[in-house]
């Protein structure tokens, strides 16, 4: 099996959302340790589950931060879970590639006029 792409694999979870949240974390983060000077924390934890007796597994991805403020900080965190495919190509939303030609030219009912 290759290594997942680990950007693709940010990217999937929660449609995409968890990528926003964790760009967010990591801004608000940042410009609090630049403001106030203190230390900020950024922990992404990941759990993996089979599903049943399947080739899927349950990822329950957690964000937890925690922003300096002038007199303590700042701390969020969040849990979902999503479904992904263990395929030859890693860790994968998709089993195969949803996007792929479904019917050949060739098999079409209806041909072109020339």
């Amino acid at each position: 099996m290759k290594a997942t792409d680990s950007t693709e694999f940010i990217n999937s979870l929660n449609a995409g959302v968890f990528a926003q949240q964790l760009g967010r974390a990591l801004s608000d983060v940042a410009a609090g340790v630049v403001d106030h000077g203190k230390e900020g924390t950024v922990t992404l934890t990941f759990k993996l589950k089979q599903i049943a007796q399947s080739n899927q597994v349950n990822v329950s991805h957690k964000l937890d931060y925690a922003q300096p403020t002038k007199r303590g900080k700042k701390r969020e965190d969040t849990t979902l879970d999503t479904p992904l495919y263990v395929t030859p190509e890693g860790l994968q939303l998709f089993q195969t590639n949803p996007t792929a030609q479904l019917f050949k030219e060739k098999d079409t009912p209806v041909h072109a006029r020339d």
